[in-house]
C-alpha cells in the first residue's frame, strides 16, 4: 500500500498496515522541548561536548537528506568514519599499495610496515601480550568460525557442552552448532532474568567438568545489557572450560584490556570502530593458537609445501591465507589512532550519558516498549535501545522515519533471532549511538518518533 506525504515523497506501508484514501501527512514539531528538564540541562551533553567535538571528522554526516539533516543511529550495524580513516585508505591505494610480505622493494616493504603496524595497534589497544595474539580476520564472523573449525573440531568431542546464552548473536550460534552436529557436542543456552539481561547465575549453575567451552557476548547488540565477562571467564576456568567473547559492541565504546579480563579469544569488527569494512580481527592466547591447525590452506600460511603435504608457519600468518585486506588493516589502524587520541574512557563516559538520555526520552513516549534493563546507579546500559511501537511494525517505524525525516534506525531481528523469539516478537527497531552523536541527534528521533506514531495512529 502507498500513501503519498505532502512533500511528495512516496511511502510504502507494510502489508500489515491498512491505508485509508486521500489522507495527507502533517509533519509535526519536533518534541525536543518535551525533554525532561534535568536530561536537557546535562552540561556533559551540551555544545562542548564530545560529540559536537568531534563530529566535524566525519564528512558523511554533513549531508541532507530530503532536505533534512541526516541523523544517523545505527551504530550498532556499522559506525561510521573519520577523515583520518579517509585519508589513510586514500593514501595506502595512491602512495605505496602492493602485496605484503614477499617482495623487496619499497612499496611492499612500506605496505608490509603500515600492515604490521596495524597488527601491534589492535594488540596495544586491547593491551594483549603481543602482536602474534592478533590474526586480522575479514571480520568477528569469521574469526569465530576460525575458532570453531580450528579449536573447535580439534577439541571437542561427543557429550562436551558449550554454553551460550539466548542473547547471542548468530554468529557466535551458528558455527557452534555446525560443530556440534559434526562432533556430538551438546549446546546450552541461559535464559534471561526478569530485567531482560543474559542470567548470568545461572550460567553458572551450568558450569561442570564436561563444560569444554563457554561463547558469550561482552554487550548485548539488543539489550543493551554489559555481562560481567571477567566473572563469567573465571568461572569458566575453574571448570577447565575455553572462553570466547564476542567483543563487536564494546572494544568500540570502551576501554577493552584482555589481560584483565582474561579470555582465550576474543573478536571484534573494524566496522563498527570506525574503521573500514572488510576486516576484523581474533584475539587467542598464544599458546592457543599454537596448537591450532590451520583454517584456510594457500599462500603466505606455510612455512614449506611439498607435493605430498606442507607445513604451516607460526600464528598469526598459519591463519592469514592469500592476499590480506591490506588497506583496511590501515585504516584500522588510523581508526584506532583517533579512538585512541580521545581515549576510551572519555568515550564511554560520554555514552554513557547519552544512553541514559536516550532511553528516558524514549520510555516517556507513550506505546513504546523498550527492551533490556533499566539505567541505574549499578546499571549501565550501551548506547543503543531496541524497541517496539504498539500496533506498528518495526519496519514500518524505520522506513518513514527515513523517508519522512532521514533518521537512520535499523529494524527486523538484529541476528539475533533467538532472543527475539524468547521476548515474544519477531522484530524490533533499534536506534544506536556512538560518540559522535549528540542530544540533539537524540531529540530529533524522538520527535520523529512521535511523528510516525501519531501517523500510524490516524489509521486506526
Amino acid at each position: 500500500m502507498m500513501v503519498t506525504a505532502m512533500n511528495g515523497v512516496v511511502f510504502k506501508l507494510s502489508p500489515s498496515i491498512r491505508a485509508i484514501p486521500n489522507r495527507t501527512f502533517r509533519a509535526m514539531p519536533l518534541a525536543s522541548s518535551s525533554a525532561p528538564a534535568a536530561l536537557s540541562s546535562d552540561p556533559k551533553l551540551g555544545p562542548g561536548s564530545l560529540g559536537h567535538i568531534t563530529r566535524p571528522d566525519f564528512p558523511i554526516l554533513h549531508q541532507e537528506l530530503n532536505g533534512k539533516r541526516l541523523v544517523y543511529l545505527d551504530n550498532a550495524a556499522t559506525s561510521q568514519k573519520p577523515a583520518a580513516v579517509l585519508k589513510a585508505l586514500q593514501t595506502y591505494y595512491e602512495a605505496y599499495n602492493s602485496n605484503v610480505h614477499r617482495g623487496i622493494h619499497y612499496l611492499s616493504a612500506k605496505a608490509t610496515e603500515e600492515y604490521e603496524s596495524a597488527r601491534q595497534k589492535v594488540a596495544n589497544f586491547i593491551n594483549a601480550s603481543e602482536c602474534r595474539e592478533i590474526v586480522f580476520t575479514r571480520n568477528a564472523t569469521e574469526a569465530i568460525n576460525l575458532v570453531a573449525y580450528s579449536w573447535g573440531l580439534s577439541n571437542l568431542k561427543k557429550g562436551d557442552e558449550i554454553v551460550l546464552t539466548v542473547a547471542e548473536h548468530h554468529s557466535a550460534i551458528v558455527p557452534w552448532q555446525i560443530v556440534a552436529q559434526k562432533t556430538g557436542a551438546v549446546l546450552k543456552f541461559v535464559n534471561l532474568t526478569e530485567d531482560e539481561v543474559p542470567d548470568v547465575q545461572k550460567l553458572r549453575e551450568l558450569l561442570s567438568r564436561q563444560t569444554k567451552l563457554v561463547v558469550v557476548h561482552h554487550v548485548s547488540n539488543v539489550l543493551a545489557s554489559v555481562l560481567p565477562v571477567d566473572q563469567i571467564v573465571s568461572w569458566a576456568h575453574d571448570v577447565g572450560a575455553k572462553v570466547v567473547i564476542d567483543a563487536c559492541q564494546s572494544v568500540p565504546h570502551m576501554a577493552v584490556d584482555v589481560k584483565a579480563l582474561d579470555p582465550d579469544f576474543l573478536v571484534a569488527s573494524s566496522h563498527k570502530m570506525c574503521g573500514p569494512t572488510g576486516i576484523g580481527f581474533l584475539y587467542g592466547k598464544s599458546e592457543l593458537l599454537s596448537a591450532m591447525p590451520p583454517f584456510l590452506g594457500g599462500g603466505e600460511m606455510i612455512a614449506d609445501v611439498f607435493l605430498d603435504y606442507s607445513t604451516y608457519a607460526d600464528p598469526p600468518s598459519r591463519f592469514e591465507a592469500g592476499t590480506p585486506a591490506i588497506g583496511e588493516a590501515v585504516g584500522l589502524g588510523a581508526a584506532i589512532d583517533y579512538l585512541s587520541a580521545i581515549g576510551m574512557q572519555t568515550i564511554h563516559e560520554y555514552e554513557v550519558e547519552l544512553a541514559n538520555y536516550l532511553y528516558n526520552r524514549l520510555r516517556s513516549v507513550h506505546g513504546v516498549r523498550l527492551y533490556g534493563p533499566a539505567p541505574s546507579e549499578t546499571v549501565n546500559r550501551a548506547a543503543l535501545c531496541s524497541f517496539n511501537v504498539e500496533d506498528v511494525h518495526p519496519t514500518d517505524i524505520a522506513t518513514f522515519l527515513d523517508q519522512q525525516h532521514s533518521v537512520a534506525v535499523r529494524s527486523g531481528h538484529h541476528c539475533a533471532q533467538p532472543l527475539h523469539r524468547y521476548l515474544g516478537v519477531n522484530a524490533s527497531a533499534r536506534a544506536s549511538l556512538h560518540f559522535y552523536n549528540t542530544k540533539e541527534d537524540v531529540d530529533e528521533f524522538i520527535g520523529a518518533l512521535e511523528d510516525t506514531i501519531s501517523f500510524f495512529a490516524s489509521f486506526k
